[in-house]
This record gives structure tokens, C-alpha cells and sequence, in this order.
């Protein structure tokens, strides 16, 4: 995608998309409008005021946003930056979450403090709203959850707060996949005070699957109770595993419950990963690049049994590592890592999963709880410091390029052979550690600190072709697959495309002010 231009001068015109509730489609569907207007050649920036998600990106910069907003950019075709998601909350209990502001570590966010504490919050996004408006034609807001979260509204800079601020035109996308719709956008509208009603311009139907003339006497009842018309209905689109801020919700690679399946020993010539559901999970997009690669099934999944069979085992990102690790062991995974290691079998650590392997974890910056034991199957020790690593690192493995992005507070330090690596693997097998990544690997064991490195589709299907032969499997690469960004760009033309045939485009065009 051409970069739009950017201008100077004259206040953009904006627009925000909310949603009647979490997951309904709001990044898509700024994603798509987004794209719609950089066809037209419309200079437009995508922005979110404040993002609550595990799921970041680094940009060019260094700043750390929003994976979601990191990806309107891109179908928006301009560079991220942290103006474009000023305000980033990645939750580390049910009671406090970790502030990034402008793309850098802005302290933390008690749950008592999310109503009456955030106004230097709120004045950094608008500040950041100002600057995008100063250099671009259209700016396209997402909202955040539901507009209608009335318990929040005295302190809210995302919603109608931020409509309200810049006199922001609202349309309201319902998720109708997921049943309730009209209620939901009905009880919306109803549930605003007159001065935020008065905001709300327009409604969007997302994910519809049938016959439209089925639905469309409600909908002209709801235009004929609030005033608010549709501008059309948007269709389920199968197989949309784009970004989501929303982890392990995502597309082909679907949770499965504990230990449900009759059969996880099946195969054929599929590569099956299991991918271990942390309850703090972060950056889960990492494993998108894998559910797209032709015979690789991918599995989230929290059952120690079906850790256990799968080809590849995956320790993902997490926002609480020295917290999720002590879940591993509780939930009776760690000894199946353990057990997979000591007999050759894949396990792939990314950043806090990496961080696990190690001997010891010294943290007094995330958990408080200083010092604790690893699994001791990779040569490192690992201490969290204040700072955070935000850097964009590239390579190469086996002669392949790699790129990725880092994000963490843990520094890796290569320590002498742990207790249970000397004795299990260095002295019963003879394995050497080899560095990966900016990780390290010691026979099967593989990790890295580097998120979006499965990006790079040679290193993936090379590393992955490695893998497969480690543990048996028959699967190989399939020859001219599409390039997972090519696939990626794809997507982002199919949401724009169906925006295009679905929607009153003119009528949304005239809506930003």
C-alpha cells in the first residue's frame, strides 16, 4: 500500500467508531475505512485514545503501541507512531495494569484509580488527537469497549469523552454473530445522556451471515425509535485472523477447552502446535504467521495432555511471567516441558515463554517476588529492570533474514549450565547451546526474545521444516504459499472491499467533521 500524504494546516475532519461491545469490530472496521480513504488518496491516520491489550507493537521509533493501531497504519499507509495510540494499559492483575504514554512506561493504573485517576491520561491523548489533526485530512478514532459503560463515563477520554472533546460524528458497529444485536444497539442509544446522544450519526451491522430482508424491518425499527440510520451491513468474512486486540481470539487458531478432545493424537501430514494459554498472555498475535502456514493446526490450549502430544509446544509472550510460571507448574505443564526437553521434543519459548526457561528470575519490577526458580533447560538467568527494552532487532538463521521487535523488562544474562541442564541434557546428551535469535537454543529447546520473528516467511518455514524433522512429523513447507504479508495486505483489501459493497460509502465519507 502507497503511503497517503500527510498535510499542515487546516484542522482534520474525524470520525469515531465505537462498538457495542468488546470484540465487535471495531479495529476492522477502522482498519477498512482506513484503507477505503488511502485509495482516494486521503492523507488519514488511524487513532485510538487509550488501548487496554497485551497485544503491542514497537514502531520504527521505539515507541510501543497498540498492535491494532500498528495495523490501521499500515491500511491507512503511513508510519505508526505513538501518537496514533497515545495511552496503552497492558493489565498485569485483575487490579492494576501497566501505563504506557507515548509510547514508554508511564508507571501503573489501580482499578480503584480507572474512573477519577486518569486525567493526565486523558490530557495526553487529546494533546496526541491535536497533533494528528495538525498533519492529516481524516482522522478515524476507535472507540473502546461500549459507549454505554455509564459507570465510566465521568472519567472517559476514549468514547463519547473523546466525542465530546473535538465534536466527533459516532457510528456504532453491532456484532450480530454474536446474537442480541438490536438490543444492544437500541439499549446504546437509550442509555446516553441527550448531549452524547446527539453525537451518535450512524449504525453499522457487522458479521452478518443470511438473508438481509430477514433483518431489515428491525433495523428500520430501530432508525424509527432513535433516528439513527444504518449505513448498511457488513458480512461475516471467514478466515479474518488479522491483529486483534482481543488474545486468543483469532481467526483459524481457536481455544480449546481442557482436555475435551476424544482424539489430539491424530496427524497425517499436519504439523500440530500447541500454544499454552497463559491467564496473562501477551502479544499471542506472534503465532498468527504459524496458523497461517498451509498444514500447521494450531492449538491454544491450557491441558497438560494435549501439551503433551502436540509436534511443537510454544511458551508465548506474558505480561506476568514470574506470576504464569508459577500457573505452569500449578497446572502440571511444566513437567510436560521438562519431560519434552529430556526426550528431544520442540518447545519454542518467545519472550516471557523464554524467560521461563531459565535457571533463576530475579523480579522486583513485575511480580515483587525477587528471586525464583526457572526451568532450568536453557543457560541463562534472567533480572527485570525498570527500564524496558523497545527495540526492532534483525538477523539472520541458516543464512535466512529475521526481523522482529522486542518488548520487556527481563535482561537475559548466559549463565554456567544450571543444576538440571548439566545433568540432563549437557552430560546426558552432549548438547551444546547455540545461539537463536538473540536467544539461545540447546537441542530441542528453543528460545527468543524476539516477538513477529515468524513473520520472516523464509526463517519461518525453514525453522519450522527443522522442527518437524525433530519430532517426526512428515509436514513440509507447501511451495508458493503466499507470503504471510501478502496475505496480511490481502485481508486488509477484503475488509475495505466489503465496506466498498456493503455500505453506504459516500454517506460514510460525508460523516467526519
Amino acid at each position: 500500500m502507497t503511503g497517503a500524504r500527510q498535510v499542515s494546516g487546516a484542522r482534520a475532519r474525524g470520525l469515531l467508531v465505537a462498538g457495542t461491545s468488546s470484540d465487535a469490530g471495531k479495529s476492522l472496521v477502522v482498519a477498512g475505512i482506513c484503507r477505503v480513504l488511502a485509495r482516494r488518496g486521503v492523507a488519514v491516520a488511524p487513532f485510538k485514545a487509550q488501548n487496554m491489550s497485551n497485544n503491542s507493537m514497537v514502531c520504527a521509533d521505539g515507541a510501543e503501541i497498540g498492535r491494532a493501531q500498528y495495523l490501521q497504519a499500515q491500511a491507512a499507509g503511513v508510519p505508526a507512531e505513538s501518537a496514533m495510540n497515545p495511552v496503552l494499559l497492558k493489565p498485569g492483575t485483575d487490579r492494576r495494569s501497566f501505563i504506557v504514554v507515548r509510547g514508554r512506561p508511564g508507571g501503573h493504573l489501580e482499578a480503584g484509580e480507572y474512573v477519577g485517576g486518569r486525567r493526565h491520561l486523558a490530557e495526553a491523548a487529546f494533546a496526541a488527537y491535536r497533533e494528528l489533526a495538525d498533519r492529516f485530512e481524516v482522522v478515524v478514532c476507535e472507540g473502546a469497549g461500549s459507549p454505554a459503560e455509564i459507570n465510566l463515563r465521568s472519567g472517559d477520554y476514549v468514547n463519547l469523552g473523546l466525542a465530546r472533546e473535538f465534536d466527533l460524528p459516532v457510528l456504532v458497529v453491532g456484532d450480530i454473530d454474536r446474537g442480541g444485536m438490536l438490543a444492544s444497539l437500541y439499549g446504546t442509544w437509550a442509555l446516553l445522556d441527550p448531549p452524547d446522544r446527539e453525537l451518535l450519526s450512524a449504525f453499522v451491522v457487522n458479521k452478518f451471515r443470511g438473508d438481509e430482508d430477514v433483518l431489515r424491518p428491525g433495523l428500520e425499527e430501530i432508525t424509527r425509535r432513535t433516528g439513527v440510520p444504518f449505513l448498511g451491513v457488513l458480512p461475516f468474512l471467514p478466515g479474518m485472523w488479522l491483529d486483534s486486540e482481543d488474545s486468543l481470539v483469532v481467526g483459524r487458531w481457536t481455544p480449546s477447552p481442557s482436555d475435551s478432545a476424544d482424539d489430539v493424537t491424530g496427524g497425517g501430514d499436519r504439523l500440530r502446535v500447541a500454544v499454552v494459554r497463559f491467564p496473562r498472555v501477551s502479544n499471542a498475535t506472534d503465532i498468527d504467521a504459524l496458523a497461517a502456514e498451509p498444514g500447521v493446526e494450531v492449538l491454544v490450549t491450557d491441558s497438560p495432555r494435549e501439551c503433551e502430544a502436540a509436534d511443537l509446544l510454544i511458551l508465548p509472550g506474558t505480561r506476568s511471567t514470574v506470576g504464569d510460571l508459577h500457573w505452569l507448574r500449578e497446572r502440571g505443564i511444566a513437567d510436560v516441558v521438562e519431560r519434552r526437553a529430556t526426550s528431544g521434543r520442540p518447545v519454542l519459548g518467545i519472550c516471557g515463554g523464554y524467560q521461563m526457561l531459565a535457571g533463576t528470575l530475579d523480579d522486583d519490577v513485575e511480580s515483587g517476588q525477587g528471586q525464583v526458580p526457572g526451568l532450568g533447560l536453557l543457560p541463562i538467568d534472567v533480572r527485570f529492570t525498570p527500564d524496558k527494552v523497545l527495540r526492532r532487532p534483525t538477523g539472520t538463521w541458516r543464512g535466512h533474514p529475521v526481523s522482529g521487535y522486542e518488548i520487556h523488562h527481563g535482561r537475559v544474562e548466559l549463565e554456567g549450565w544450571s543444576p538440571y541442564l548439566g545433568a540432563n541434557l549437557g552430560g546426558r546428551y552432549g548438547w551444546s547451546a547455540e545461539p537463536f535469535l538473540g536467544g539461545w537454543r540447546v537441542g530441542q529447546v528453543w528460545g527468543t526474545l524476539w516477538h513477529g520473528a515468524l513473520e520472516s516467511d523464509a526463517f519461518r518455514r525453514a525453522w519450522l521444516s527443522e522442527v518437524a524433522a525433530g519430532a517426526g512429523s512428515p509436514w513440509r513447507p507447501q511451495p508458493g504459499a503466499p507470503a504471510y504479508v501478502a496475505r496480511r495486505e490481502a485481508m486488509l483489501d477484503a475488509v475495505a472491499d466489503a465496506i466498498e459493497a456493503h455500505l453506504d460509502v459516500e454517506a460514510l465519507l460525508r460523516l467526519p467533521r
